[in-house]
């Protein structure tokens, strides 16, 4: 039976260059892992007839057991945050990637975990995320100044993959409604001209309503949901799109040189969070459906088929800056490098900035009021 605490993402294994016998790391944007001391480059192999597997959702769920591979992983807990992620077990100190506190490797907790199926490698390196990182912050106004030198040091950004789930489903909705269609009447009103009550006429748009019901149906494919909770899920959704149609099956070399957090969010909960993205879909469905100028949805009873699950890794740069007492947040889509985060705020530098105003606003009031003497 799937234990709650276990939903861990997959192991970080050290692979052995060939030649030297070195840690090998996986170069961004290939398909080989890279020496940093000889530069052997060690291809991994590829098996093109690996098919990603999807499973029955409603199958699993009812039996309550692993239908993907299991094996042992040691973990690192956050003691602040609560992430857990893979840890280089030559690392006895670090700081959380998720919260930015310090986190002493005590020992690290042995579990089972179910494997994920598919990942997307990064695709974009260190250097290029990095300068990415870079352009974004200095285009931040009112930015702390301790964020510009926090932003030089290229080891506060770390590569890490992210836990989430994908659904299929194929869905019939039955609903009820209103239909609402514009037309025009003239009508009569009184007005004032030069002291005297005249007539005048206008056009108005106004609105008839119909009942109106029926059924539409809608498939979904690989509705993605994030399955941590140690992000913000509306920067990590501003990171989207991303390329599914890339996925490959997963291979543990790929994570060689990066980390990889635990899942929180289990596969239930992760299903209705995906339901929620769906409705807004069927909904617009729906209104089309409706037609007219204007509709109004009463009732929306929508029934899942065939539903179908996956659980991937996708690449994210993270970068935690501390700040007055809070963690912010810098992401970046391993991928596409489009940079997402929560920004802190300088407020000496916006008191400054008013002030500047206010002498510059009260010196033109001042020369006016010279002037006008």
């Amino acid at each position: 039976m799937e234990d709650q605490n276990t939903n861990v993402a997959t192991a970080q294994k050290d692979h052995k260059c060939t030649i030297c016998a070195a840690i090998l790391e996986y170069t961004p944007g290939t398909s080989t892992l890279t020496c940093k001391y000889c530069g052997a480059k060690n291809e991994i192999a590829i098996d093109a007839t690996v098919v990603i597997e999807e499973h029955d959702f409603k199958e699993y769920i009812a039996k309550m057991k692993s239908v993907s591979e299991e094996h042992k992983v040691s973990l690192v807990k956050c003691d602040a945050c609560g992430a857990e992620t893979t840890f280089n077990d030559k690392i006895v100190s670090d700081n959380c990637n998720f919260c930015g506190s310090q986190i002493t490797v005590k020992s690290g907790s042995a579990c089972s975990i179910i494997k994920p199926k598919s990942l997307l490698p990064f695709k974009i390196d260190h250097k290029q995320s990095f300068a990415e990182f870079q352009k974004w912050i200095k285009s931040l106004w009112w930015a702390p100044n301790d964020l510009a030198k926090y932003a030089n040091n290229p080891d506060k950004l770390a590569g890490i993959y992210i836990p989430y789930w994908t659904y299929d489903s194929s869905t019939e909705s039955a609903y009820t409604g209103q239909r609402g269609d514009n037309y025009t009447t003239t009508e009569t009103y009184t007005a004032f001209e030069d002291g005297k009550s005249v007539t005048r006429t206008r056009t108005v748009t106004k609105i008839r309503w119909t009942y109106a019901s029926g059924n539409v149906s809608q498939d979904f494919d690989d509705v993605l949901v994030l399955a941590s909770t140690s992000l913000p899920r509306d920067y990590t959704e501003k990171l989207e799109p991303w390329d599914l149609e890339n996925l490959i099956p997963f291979d543990e070399k790929y994570l060689s040189g990066f980390r990889a957090e635990a899942y929180k969010v289990d596969l239930a909960d992760g299903f209705q969070r995906a339901t929620v993205i769906m409705d807004g879909v069927i909904r617009q469905k729906v209104k089309k459906h409706i037609g007219g100028d204007h509709q109004q949805i009463t009732t929306l009873n929508t029934q899942h088929n065939d539903i179908k699950f996956k659980h991937t890794l996708l690449p994210v740069y993270l970068s935690t800056f501390k700040y007055n007492n809070k963690a912010y947040r810098f992401l970046i889509n391993g991928r596409t490098g489009e940079v997402q985060g929560e920004r802190p705020y300088s407020a000496m530098k916006i008191f400054l900035f008013v002030l500047m105003i206010l002498v510059i606003l009260g010196g033109i009031i001042g020369t006016v009021i010279y002037f006008n003497k």
